[in-house]
């Protein structure tokens, strides 16, 4: 089978290594699988994790082969797999799972702390990481389950649930006090789902969205926003407003550049994608503004410990379900078939290029 892997110090180069040393035959521990990936999304969100991947822990979900000189990482990804060997007993080989996966063929996991519904991946090298992306779904146990939408789940729950923390986060802060908020790179999937919320909020502040020329149209035509904005219409902001920014570009001038014609009305600012990554910094560009990382995994914990974990889901699908169904308007389907088709897409998606209402799934 082949690995996607990634340069950890330059995130367009790619390759492909081969790697045999795992296959359904190969023999397993006592509550360990094998599973198979059989599908997975690929977007801007993955090229975060690469840029996070020292940060965050994101490069430790799935270890690279061939890699002594600790040059290449896999970048994990959102999909569905299923369990081709089994030595749990509680876990049957034909599952079929939702999770967070690697971009390859086959997968070993450690299935701890099962449920009818779930379980998490105890594996050793993942217990110290965010146990959000430890924990798999076993799709064919719940209730109502129809893979018709398979598609939209690996691509947008990643996302929107993410779209959810910080709907649900700026609520909770009554919108910083703002009486607009911008949303930079509007035109991005988790953008538009924190986009969708905040036009259902009766209280909300108004809603700017700023993007690329390009994909000005798109965003203008999504009906959510009350203006749009080119990156270069600074200039065009009402800085009498007070503003919060919500930043998915990661573009560190241009923050200050807003700042600098906002003043001191610009009263927050929640960094949390680098769709931007090659002009980012991992320092606050402000002098004025006070501002925060945002990680979604840290908010669904706080939530599930103040809400209970059945609570944080029926609110989380409630939201997810709207947008993903408003999202059906313009989003279109996209599938690579084979790993060794990736290094195309993933360059179009590296550098931004990519239209926004494309939704690319990979067959490995």
């Amino acid at each position: 089978m082949h690995e996607f892997q990634v340069n950890k110090h330059d995130f367009t180069k790619t390759r492909l290594v081969e790697n045999n040393d795992l296959t359904t035959e190969t023999a397993l521990s006592d509550n360990e699988v094998i599973v198979r990936v059989d599908s997975f999304a690929l977007t801007a969100n993955n090229i975060t994790y690469a840029v996070l991947g020292e940060k965050l822990g994101y490069w430790q979900f799935f270890p690279a082969s061939d890699n002594a000189d600790n040059t290449w990482g896999i970048i994990p990804v959102w999909g569905f797999a299923t369990v081709m060997s089994s030595r749990s007993n509680d876990i049957a080989v034909g599952e079929k799972l939702f999770g967070y996966f690697p971009p390859t063929s086959l997968v070993k996991m450690t299935a701890t702390q099962v449920s009818s519904q779930r379980f998490f991946d105890g594996s050793a090298h993942r217990a110290a990481l965010p146990p959000g992306y430890n924990v798999y779904r076993r799709v064919l146990a719940e209730p109502g389950y129809n893979e018709n939408y398979d598609k939209q789940r690996m691509l947008l729950f990643p996302l929107y649930i993410t779209s959810f923390c910080l709907w649900d986060y700026l609520q909770s802060q009554h919108w910083f006090d703002a009486e607009q908020v911008i949303i930079i790179s509007a035109s991005s999937k988790t953008s538009i789902g924190l986009a969708y919320g905040i036009d259902d909020s009766e209280s909300a502040p108004n809603l700017i969205g700023m993007t690329s020329a390009r994909n000005s149209e798109f965003v203008n035509k999504l009906g959510v926003y009350k203006q749009v904005l080119n990156y270069g219409d600074i200039s065009e902001l009402n800085p009498t407003l007070k503003t919060v920014i919500v930043d998915m570009a990661g573009n560190a001038e241009q923050l200050k550049a807003i700042e600098q014609h906002m003043g001191k009305n610009l009263t927050y600012c929640l960094q949390v994608g680098l769709t931007h990554w090659d002009a980012a910094s991992f320092t606050s560009p402000f002098t004025l503004t006070d501002s925060e990382m945002f990680f979604a995994p840290g908010h669904i914990q706080k939530r599930i410990t103040q809400w209970g974990a059945k609570e944080f889901e029926r609110q989380s699908m409630i939201f997810m379900a709207k947008s993903m169904q408003r999202s059906a308007s313009w989003l279109a389907f996209t599938t690579i078939d084979g790993i060794e088709q990736m290094t195309g897409v993933y360059a179009d998606v590296c550098n931004g290029v990519l239209a926004p209402e494309k939704g690319i799934i990979v067959k490995p």
